[in-house]
């Protein structure tokens, strides 16, 4: 079971060296950048990350406000981790309850405890494997391993199978976005694909092809994050031969 987590940092060479350290633990999967207090708070509704890296800096006073007012909002609130340069935070940090505070530049033993002990205090439970479709007094469970990818159809969905079966359920693809296990992702506003099925993605087509049959399916420009967090997910387990 992976853990999703968000940065909120206004430095882009800061964002990219934490993600970089990031990328040594497959178990932490990014679902989202900001570079302020509104938009950070936005992403944080919206994908629920189970923890939060905020640079406390010049914006800080901005953050901690953000944080006080996102308890209005959810009943769980996600881990925070703060950055800086100094520890001149550190105490409003402290009140605000974060699990950790670094100091730039990072630290790769600082991460690396930080992780561990994350993860010993708050365990992922196992995510469930199987899917319950319901209609009326019909109640039929589909593995999602076997789920290539699900497509659109009006009000319903389509759901293909890696045997080659099509299962229909009368709900919105949107309804499934957010109830399927991580290894699934929206790629167009017609799809959701299994990561486990993905051979290759084109970005100057914008093509996802799967390993069955070969098939193509399109993704669109207002998922590329999505496109983006999905490569970085694959290159884990990927020999690269680039130069």
């Amino acid at each position: 079971m992976e853990y999703t987590y968000t940065i909120l940092d206004s430095d882009a060479q800061s964002n990219l060296q934490l993600q970089h350290y990031m990328e040594e633990y497959g178990e932490f999967y990014c679902s989202g950048v900001a570079s302020n207090s509104i938009d950070g708070l936005n992403g944080i509704l919206k994908k629920s990350p189970d923890v939060v890296f905020i640079h406390l800096n010049e914006k800080a006073h901005e953050y901690f406000h953000m944080i006080m007012e996102m308890h209005q909002y959810v009943k769980e609130i996600p881990i925070f981790i703060g950055i800086s340069k100094n520890k001149q935070f550190a105490f409003e940090a402290l009140k605000c309850h974060f699990f950790d505070y670094w100091l730039l530049p990072y630290n790769e033993f600082d991460i690396r405890k930080t992780l561990l002990r994350l993860k010993l205090k708050t365990p992922k439970e196992q995510e469930p494997k199987t899917l319950l479709l319901q209609s009326y007094k019909d109640y039929r469970y589909i593995n999602t391993q076997e789920i290539m990818y699900l497509q659109a159809d009006n009000n319903a969905t389509d759901f293909f199978m890696k045997d080659g079966s099509t299962i229909s359920a009368f709900k919105t693809l949107k309804t499934f976005e957010n109830n399927l296990p991580t290894n699934f992702v929206r790629v167009h506003q017609s799809y959701i694909i299994n990561i486990d099925f993905v051979s290759r993605i084109n970005y100057g087509k914008g093509l996802c092809t799967l390993k069955h049959d070969k098939l193509q399916l399109p993704f669109s420009k207002s998922y590329k994050n999505n496109i983006d967090n999905l490569k970085k997910v694959l290159a884990k387990n990927t020999i690269s031969t680039l130069n």
